[in-house]
This record gives structure tokens, C-alpha cells and sequence, in this order.
């Protein structure tokens, strides 16, 4: 089964090495501070802070690449008309104007998608992803949602499977699909009411199966040495203290630059 980012999750590097809680708490902290950036001049730092994250994590620059295809096509598909609104005109494009405002406003969503998005990467490829639900559980996440997301993420793949298996299948009879007319449309339609009739079907079968395994009837951890053994502190070392108390103060500039740059 493809196991999608977690075939990176156990590498040595300090990011891999850092504690799974302060990892989620300084990057989620560093991402919600990336998104209420406003300033053009605070653009080359968060590049350069993302940069960093990014060779520290040792993640593979084609890793990055294959991720950034799809967000990046809805990113331009969204943000390709923003050149051509605004006040002040620098440029004639045939018979569109292009402006400063539109400009400043491309490069700074722009420059925010792709911190962010990098960030999540290092985030979710440098980590288990029931590593991330269990921290997640520790901050009180209810223990239904922590199930619906360890499913969601075990079956997200098996979906792709089949959706793999049933376009095989397909090209093997003859389907193309390169040209955009009814019969394509109406394939393509059969297909994904297929793929959704059949993961309805597995849904029910698979949450059966955890039903007869006595799912819902008993507390997630009967056993007392089991609480006592999941509540105890793990030691953090100093490298780790040290890259959270960095990542959380950069955060704070980054949320505050809005505020301290007017007020500079």
C-alpha cells in the first residue's frame, strides 16, 4: 500500500528527532503566524525561515514538487486575474493594464501559499501521522474525530487503489479520455459514482467489522498501566527546547508584524 508521506517519516535529522507535540505546536504556531503576514518587506524572511526548515528536515526536493502540482495549479487558476485589478497602472499587457497593487497582492498570497505549504510538509512528512493524532489527543482532540481521522487517512489510499485499478481497467477497453465531449464526461461520471458507491460499501463493512471487535462498547484505555504509561512526560532535550523556544518567538514577530511595522 502506498503509505504517502510517512515513507520520509523516519529519518535522523533534528526535525525528524524533535519531539512530536513541541513539532506540531512550534510549526502550527510558525504556519498561523505566516498567514497574517501583510508586508512585502517581511516576505524574504519568512522564504528564508521556510528554506531552513526545509534542508533541516532532509526531505527530498521531489517530494516538494509532486505536492505543489495540484495546490499550485488552483493557486494560479485563483490568483491569475490579481495583475490586472487594482489603481495604479505600470504596464500595458495588450489590452489589459497591469498594476502595482495587483502585483504587490500576487507575490504576497503567493509567497504565503508556498511557506505554508511547505511548512505543512515538513510538518506531516518528518512525522508518523498517528504520532500527529496522538498529540492531538493529548491536547483534549475527541476521541471520535482522532478514529474518523486515523480512517480517513488509512482508507484515503486504498481508495486511490482502486481508483488506479478501475482506469486500468478502463484504458485496457479502450478509453482514452483525451478529448472533452459527452461520452468522456459520462464515463468519467459512471467512474466516480462507481468509486463512490464502492468506498460507501467498504465504509460500512469496515466500521461492522470494529463493531463485532467490540468497538463503542469499552474506554479507549481499560488497562490503568496503560493511562499511567501514556501520561508521563517524555524528557525533551535542550536542541529540541531550543528550536521550540526559537520557532515560538519567530512566531510572534511574524504575528505581530502588522502592528510593529505600523508602528515603525
Amino acid at each position: 500500500m502506498n503509505i504517502g508521506l510517512e515513507q520520509y517519516s523516519c529519518g535522523n535529522s533534528l526535525l525528524h528527532r524533535w519531539n512530536t507535540k513541541d513539532k506540531l505546536l512550534g510549526l502550527g504556531a510558525l504556519i498561523l503566524a505566516f498567514s497574517a503576514v501583510r508586508q512585502l518587506e517581511m516576505l524574504p524572511a519568512m522564504v528564508a525561515i521556510t528554506t531552513l526548515f526545509f534542508v533541516a528536515s532532509r526531505l527530498p526536493l521531489q517530494l516538494w514538487r509532486d505536492r505543489l502540482k495540484l495546490p499550485g495549479f488552483f493557486l494560479i487558476s485563483m490568483l491569475l486575474w490579481l495583475p490586472f485589478n487594482g489603481e495604479t497602472a505600470i504596464a500595458q499587457l495588450g489590452p489589459w493594464s497591469i498594476y502595482s497593487e495587483g502585483l504587490q497582492s500576487l507575490l504576497l498570497l503567493g509567497t504565503r501559499f508556498l511557506c505554508i505549504l511547505t511548512l505543512g510538509l515538513v510538518l506531516v512528512g518528518t512525522a508518523p501521522f498517528f504520532s500527529l493524532v496522538r498529540a492531538l489527543r493529548s491536547w483534549g482532540l475527541p476521541i471520535l474525530l482522532a478514529d474518523m481521522m486515523l480512517l480517513s487517512y488509512r482508507y484515503l489510499y486504498e481508495i486511490g487503489g482502486e481508483f488506479k485499478t478501475m482506469r486500468t481497467a478502463m484504458r485496457l477497453r479502450g478509453f482514452q479520455g483525451r478529448q472533452l465531449n459527452q461520452r468522456t464526461l459520462a464515463v468519467l461520471a459512471g467512474l466516480a459514482g462507481s468509486l463512490l458507491v464502492r468506498s460507501y460499501e467498504k465504509s460500512e463493512r469496515v466500521y461492522s467489522a470494529m463493531r463485532l471487535r467490540g468497538y463503542g462498547t469499552q474506554s479507549p484505555h481499560p488497562n490503568p498501566r496503560i493511562q499511567r504509561k501514556s501520561s508521563s512526560p517524555t524528557a525533551r532535550r535542550w536542541d529540541e527546547t531550543l528550536l521550540l523556544g526559537v520557532t515560538l518567538m519567530l512566531s510572534v514577530i511574524f504575528a505581530l508584524s502588522p502592528w510593529l511595522w505600523r508602528g515603525g
